[in-house]
């Protein structure tokens, strides 16, 4: 059992990192929850174990017939002649048989009690399965798991289609609706928040060569450094050009004294 559980582990999570890797939608129900809560199942489980208990009854009455022969048989077998005494060994050997063709007939591997439960749960689970198919595909899901079959040691309960399949199938859910909700808020993977990274900045004393106003690279073709700061050329403004102006002549010095 330990090794069986071990390689269902192991195939489990090949399965779910191979998942992972192609980016599949994986998800999970438990057919043991639905079929708990499905009315014809429950009416069918009812039937079956009735019939089980009818033959459970008719083996013990059988057993019971066995051991009060034996203590007879205990009792008297030195009293007895020996063709008495071989008779009742003889009866006894027959009621064991008895008992024993009818356990197998009922209990054995394809007997009685495995056709009565095939032909009262094959409807059911078919039913039980197309829902399951349905919700798959109408989730986007790529494989769903039946925990009730498959033990899942690491779940997220937010993958759980155990309750919209009971929706699907017109079970009363609400109640694991509520709970399944509880324990998605409460589980620290669903909480988890992307943060957008920041990008460091760098000083520019130090990370940011400037070029000096003037100085260019020597070659033209040349571009500067990603690094490097440019400064930008403020353009000067335009003075227009003063224009001197002549100086007014001055009239030539009076040298008549006066006279015309």
């Amino acid at each position: 059992m330990q090794r069986m559980l071990t390689w269902t582990v192991i195939v489990v999570c090949l399965i779910l990192a191979q998942g992972a890797m192609f980016a599949q939608k994986i998800g999970y129900v438990s057919t043991e929850a639905i079929r708990s809560k499905f009315e014809p199942n429950t009416a069918a489980e009812a039937r079956l174990e009735s019939a089980v208990a009818e033959w459970k009854a008719e083996i013990a009455t059988k057993q019971k017939n066995i051991d009060e022969l034996e203590l007879e048989y205990k009792k008297n077998r030195l009293i007895w002649t020996d063709q008495e005494r071989q008779q009742k060994e003889k009866e006894l050997q027959e009621k064991r048989a008895d008992r024993d063709k009818f356990a197998r007939e009922k209990f054995e591997p394809n007997g009685e009690h495995d056709k009565m439960a095939e032909e009262l749960f094959g409807s059911i689970w078919k039913k039980i399965y197309v829902a399951i198919q349905r919700v798959s595909a109408a989730e986007g899901y790529d494989m769903v798991w039946d925990k009730a079959t498959q033990p899942l040691v690491y779940v997220n309960p937010k993958y759980d289609l155990t309750v919209k399949v009971m929706k699907e199938l017109g079970i009363d859910s609400d109640d694991m609706e509520k709970k399944q909700k509880e324990a998605i808020d409460s589980d620290p993977r669903n909480k988890r928040t992307t943060e957008p990274r920041r990008r460091k900045s760098r000083s520019r004393s130090t990370d940011t060569e400037t070029v000096p106003e003037g100085e260019f690279p020597s070659d033209p073709n040349q571009q500067p450094p990603a690094n490097t700061q440019i400064p930008e050329l403020v353009p000067q403004p335009k003075v227009a050009p003063v224009i001197p102006q002549s100086e007014s002549p001055k009239p030539p010095a009076d040298t008549s004294g006066g006279k015309p």
